[in-house]
């Protein structure tokens, strides 16, 4: 992490208006990021290495609030016998 903000720090003698990133908000982006592209919760606590899945649904619910609705949707055109589109399958939008 040290690297992280030697290597910050150059890029701020140089751009000054360029703003201090802290290493979390990074991490904290990267994760938002996944999830709102549809990667299923379980793989991004691996990749944030929370002890429980439960750590990473209470910090980033906020980002899956039509998770419910997307799922009912799916499930209601299975059962309907409707065809689920492609677009369809990213939960999130």
């Amino acid at each position: 992490m040290r690297n992280y903000y030697s290597i910050l720090d150059t890029i701020i003698k140089e751009h000054q208006e360029f703003p201090r990133i802290r290493f979390h908000d990074l991490r904290h982006t990267h994760a938002t990021l996944l999830l709102k592209a549809g990667i299923l919760p379980k793989i991004v606590q691996e990749r944030l290495g929370h002890s429980s899945i439960n750590v990473t649904l209470d910090t980033y619910s906020h980002v899956l609030p039509n998770l419910q609705e997307a799922v009912l949707n799916t499930i209601g055109d299975s059962i309907l016998g409707n065809q689920i589109e492609d677009e369809k399958l990213t939960l999130l939008d």
